[in-house]
């Protein structure tokens, strides 16, 4: 079986790294953890937990998303809805929408749905964001519950993964095969660029 650690990162895309490192950096107090780029190009990543991390790619000619209620319906092409993400407390919760709102960024109340606590906002980038404290006592991945009132029946296959669905692999990639290419990012531990943040004081 697998063992997820986490999301890595998610990566959205920005026009304005600066304003966004200014939100997400300076009004959420994440710490920036990795910055690469060059000129028309830039990537930064910020640290979200001790697992999971949020990057921005910065391109020039990206327009900000128009403004969209969180999980309501659209039609067309479409990927992503929201991001939501947990804060440890319920004081958390309440000290992020006194400085949402505190910054002029709009931000709703705070809704109960049972499971978590959550308020809802979005970036200057338009993506729309959700923090979530999690109720105590209450734990859906520990304990998974269906309510659907029409579940599907792939769904009421319950919760576990089904093995033999999918054709198994027969030949793994022997270890003597397997390469690992260099990528962007590959400088920020293997190279001889200047790291700007030692020169801080």
């Amino acid at each position: 079986m697998i063992k997820y650690s986490g999301i890595n990162h998610l990566a959205m895309a920005t026009r304005d790294m600066d304003r966004t490192i200014r939100f997400w950096r300076d009004l959420l107090e994440m710490h920036i953890v990795a910055g690469l780029g060059k000129p028309g190009y830039r990537t930064y990543f910020l640290r979200i937990s001790a697992m999971d991390m949020i990057g921005f790619f910065e391109w020039p000619n990206v327009e900000p998303v128009p403004e969209k209620d969180h999980g309501y319906p659209v039609n067309g092409p479409f990927i992503f809805d929201h991001v939501s993400i947990g804060v440890e407390t319920l004081e958390d919760l309440w000290t992020l929408k006194d400085r949402l709102e505190n910054a002029g960024f709009w931000v709703s109340e705070v809704v109960d749905h049972g499971f978590i606590h959550s308020i809802y906002s979005f970036d200057p980038n338009g993506i729309p964001i959700e923090f979530s404290w999690s109720v105590d006592g209450v734990d859906l991945r520990a304990r998974p519950v269906m309510v659907d009132s029409s579940p599907s029946a792939v769904t009421l296959e319950g919760p576990e993964p089904n093995p033999g669905l999918w054709p198994q692999v027969e030949t793994p990639t022997p270890p003597d095969e397997r390469r690992v290419y260099p990528g962007e990012g590959a400088e920020l531990t293997a190279g001889v660029k200047r790291n700007w943040f030692e020169d801080l004081p």
